[in-house]
């Protein structure tokens, strides 16, 4: 328990969310920020956005539920999974049927895809081209 840090200390976000083991890389807890999945104290967080303990954590997950959280504590290393459950406190939302339907519904329509045609062509895009080309000037 040496390792976890003071309460006033502040870190990125992306940064803690890794370390208290909620995700399992930094870039995938940065890119949720970037999906404005995460919330701190009601407000959504940039992958940069500092936290300290006191804060309060909001994590929409995949399946559309919410998880609301406190952070209790900021550590500056990896720790393990048990200690990392020091680093956080959950606090349990009850939502009605008719809401847990309607984020249902809510997360199924957002899909998050690559950008299309960025960078060079794969191997198959550019099989198609030339193909779609072949058949245009012929």
């Amino acid at each position: 328990m040496d390792q976890i840090g003071d309460r006033f200390a502040s870190q990125r976000i992306d940064k803690w969310l890794h370390i208290s083991c909620l995700f399992k890389t930094r870039s995938k807890a940065a890119r949720a920020c970037e999906e404005r999945r995460i919330k701190v104290n009601g407000v959504i967080a940039r992958p940069a956005t500092l936290v300290k303990g006191g804060d309060e954590l909001t994590i929409r997950r995949a399946n559309g539920q919410f998880v609301n959280m406190k952070i209790l504590a900021i550590s500056e290393r990896n720790v393990s999974s048990k200690e990392a459950k020091c680093l956080y406190e959950v606090e349990a939302l009850q939502l009605s049927e008719e809401a847990k339907e309607l984020m249902e519904l809510f997360s199924g329509s957002i899909t998050y895809e690559r950008p299309k045609y960025k960078g060079r062509p794969t191997k198959k895009e550019r099989r198609k081209m030339e193909k779609f080309r072949s058949k245009r000037f012929n």
